[in-house]
């Protein structure tokens, strides 16, 4: 079946093993199943709307609604919504169950969810079992980190953005289970590594780009099970120390290691250890149709960042166990449909910010709860025998099995992860119904700001009067400030204070990320058609999955 996108017009294809899934996940009540329709929209519009819910890392500093004591949160202060601390939200002073309200059948279902959702309390941040990650957000079994978002069993990290399992990362995006690193995007089991990208199991080496199994390397590409080597040339142990330091004052030494990357074979899709796979950035897992950042997934398609999925479509950004699930983000357990941020549920729809719950429907920030509707309580029988008329009038005004609309979103789009994946200005974000605001948060006072240009080069020249500076971005001119966790760091390891705004390091560390989207292009080698994320005008060359192998082994 072919179908035109709602939104985009965009021709998208639905398949026999996609009505299986839809008609697998669908919710019975009773003796009777309320099957799930085919989407209206694309795989990419889909995304786009769901991720237009998730503001990941723009922190802000906002006073608790209960208490008024200053904390830092994800919703900024223009928004009109009553935002507890963590502390309090989990506390027994107050109750989610004090904004219950019956259904009205006058009216829309989603005009009446966003009345509801609008009044119910929010948490300022989305942390579980950490400590001292006062600046990060969505974290768990976190400890000392500071601005990292997507922060999931790590201890003294700073700056990054989906970082799990690891230790001591600075400026990291989409680490996992590494240590010791600084400015590294995708590696996987690292330790000791600098400015590296899309390697693996490497060690104690600086400027890796695409290596595996390597150990004392510096600025190379393309190297497997490999030691002592620098600009992919072999180096006897004993001399590689006296090489090293030659290495490091050539002046062109950027342009040295872009000449590699242009001989550098890439296979057309980035993967390891997987069986019947697609898209990109995909470990350990088999069987995914279109899935990207993914760990231990099964059977699923159209995926974003999940880990331990198993038998689930449309789901972004998940780090736990989740089966039979669908068009939902940041979940956790089974059968979660069109849902936000559902931790230990089951049988939870259309509901935002629920844990440890099962069987509810249109429910905001509620815990250990079970057979609601709306944050109203029911019994088992009483929940069984409405559910189904309010899916009966969602089906009449055709608003059945879609996710909630942007608008409904409690942030502005230019704030989300939908405006770094779909990227619009202001006027294409209103016309798209999504929100927009331009509120920027004031920066905080400091002794005095500093350009970039004029901090001195050796970190042992860095005075500790820096924590109380702010720094002027080189490329924003934005201010920035240093934290002492952060100094350390420099210090313990000999780099240079950053000259550029954390915001402008991760913009450009995305930039280096091959883009979620498949072409159409041949296998540099045997001239086959192949589906790749690397572009046909791209640099590189790139082979399909057999010529690599047999190219590298």
């Amino acid at each position: 079946m072919n179908k035109n996108c709602k939104k985009c017009s965009k021709n998208f294809e639905i398949t026999n093993s996609d009505l299986e899934f839809y008609k697998k996940v669908s919710p019975k009540f009773g003796e009777k199943v309320f099957e799930i329709p085919v989407p209206t929209l694309c795989p990419d519009c889909r995304q786009q709307r769901r991720i237009s819910f998730r503001n990941f890392y723009k922190l802000y500093k906002n006073k608790c609604s209960a208490t008024w004591e200053n904390m830092i949160s994800m919703y900024s202060p223009d928004k009109n919504f009553t935002v507890y601390h963590q502390d309090f939200w989990w506390s027994d002073k107050w109750s989610g169950f004090d904004y219950g309200k019956s259904f009205d059948f006058s009216k829309s279902f989603f005009g009446q969810f966003e009345e509801f959702f609008k009044k119910v309390p929010k948490i300022n941040l989305i942390n579980f079992e950490s400590e001292n990650i006062e600046y990060s957000n969505f974290s768990k079994a976190s400890k000392n980190c500071y601005l990292v978002s997507g922060n999931i069993s790590n201890e003294d990290c700073m700056y990054g953005h989906i970082v799990w399992k690891s230790k001591d990362i600075v400026d990291g995006l989409y680490v996992y289970e590494s240590e010791n690193c600084y400015e590294c995007t995708d590696c996987v089991k690292w330790y000791n590594l600098r400015n590296c990208r899309n390697s693996s199991n490497c060690k104690n080496s600086e400027k890796l780009i695409d290596c595996e199994n390597c150990e004392f390397c510096f600025w190379c590409v393309w190297l497997k099970n490999k030691n002592y080597y620098i600009f992919n040339e072999k180096i006897w142990k004993e001399k590689y120390e006296t090489f090293l330091e030659k290495a490091k004052k050539i002046e062109n030494i950027e342009e040295k290691i872009n000449n590699l990357s242009k001989n550098h074979i890439v296979k057309n899709i980035n993967w390891i250890n997987n069986q019947n796979v697609t898209w990109d950035y995909i470990y350990n897992s088999k069987n995914i149709k279109t899935g990207f950042d993914l760990k231990n997934c099964e059977d699923s398609k159209y995926l974003y960042t999940t880990e331990s999925f198993v038998t689930c479509y449309d789901c972004s950004y998940s780090p736990a166990k989740t089966e039979l699930s669908y068009e939902s983000i940041f979940l956790h357990w089974y059968n979660i449909l069109f849902s936000h941020n559902i931790l230990n549920g089951t049988k939870i729809y259309y509901s935002f910010d629920c844990y440890n719950s099962e069987n509810l429907f249109a429910c905001s920030w509620l815990k250990n709860a079970s057979y609601c509707i709306f944050n109203k309580q029911y019994t088992k029988q009483e929940y069984e025998k409405l559910v189904p008329k309010i899916i009966e009038k969602m089906k009449t005004d055709w608003e059945w099995w879609e996710f909630f609309p942007a608008n409904l979103s409690p942030f502005w789009y230019n704030e989300t992860v939908a405006g770094e994946y779909f990227p619009l200005n202001k006027e294409e974000i209103i016309n798209q119904n999504f929100n927009y605001s331009e509120y920027e948060a004031p920066f905080t006072k400091v002794e005095k700001i500093i350009s970039a240009s004029k901090l001195p080069e050796n970190i042992l020249d860095i005075p500790d009067d820096i924590l109380n500076w702010a720094i002027e971005c080189e490329i924003s001119k934005k201010p920035f400030r240093i934290i002492k966790q952060e100094l350390d760091f420099y210090r313990k390891h000999n780099l240079p204070i950053p000259h550029k705004h954390p915001d402008v390091r991760h913009s450009e560390r995305m930039k280096l990320r091959n883009p979620r989207k498949l072409f159409d292009r041949k296998c540099d080698k045997c001239k086959n058609e192949i589906k790749s994320t690397y572009q046909e005008d791209r640099e590189e060359i790139v082979y399909c999955e057999s010529c690599y192998e047999k190219e590298v082994y």
